[in-house]
């Protein structure tokens, strides 16, 4: 379970740090953790592990065609 979390941190930080506000697919999101030197398997775990975090909240899936997904903030 540890690794899963670690994926999610890794793409959480590199897009935060690209600050872009509109909603990206799996592969737009594979794309940019490329070229920031952060490597994943394909974009189906990209999609697979935000699709996890939709589930409680932190991640918002646009299911359209192709799905985008969108960080949520945080209301601390």
């Amino acid at each position: 379970m540890r690794g899963r979390r670690g994926e999610f941190e890794r793409i959480r930080s590199v897009l935060e740090g690209c600050e872009t506000d509109q909603p990206l697919t799996a592969r737009e999101i594979m794309q940019v953790l490329e070229e920031h030197g952060e490597e994943f398997d394909s974009a189906h775990r990209v999609a697979t592990v935000l699709g996890r975090r939709a589930q409680s909240g932190e991640v918002e899936v646009i299911r359209d065609q192709p799905y985008r997904y969108r960080f949520l903030e945080d209301d601390d």
